[in-house]
């Protein structure tokens, strides 16, 4: 499944009506951090397709949504079920870190 470019537009029919849990991508284009977190997102929505829908926001052109979320530090990677946020990882992490605390969000819900 491909990452999702969310807005103010779709961010409720991907994220709150979503089947499967999301786990979202708050950045900003002159992060660094969000800039090296970019490639190892796209490697980790590749491996779990089936259980964990992956999607991207801007801060910067949805400042809004960030404020609802209290995003004070980016990367954010926030999951969320059924609109809800269930946990967040703040920060960017080498990939086998962010799969570990990824499973361990996925085994609570």
């Amino acid at each position: 499944m491909a990452i999702i470019h969310l807005n103010k537009e779709n961010f409720d029919k991907e994220v709150v009506q979503s089947k499967i849990p999301v786990i979202v991508d708050f950045w900003a284009s002159w992060c660094r951090p969000c800039i090296m977190m970019a490639p190892v997102f796209e490697e980790l929505s590749k491996e779990y397709s089936s259980k964990l829908k992956f999607a991207k926001i801007s801060t910067e052109e949805e400042p809004n949504i960030a404020n609802k979320f209290s995003i004070t530090g980016i990367p954010c990677l926030i999951i969320m079920q059924n609109g809800k946020e269930v946990d967040r990882i703040i920060g960017f992490g080498p990939k086998n870190i962010l799969k570990q605390k990824i499973d361990a969000i996925l085994d609570q819900i």
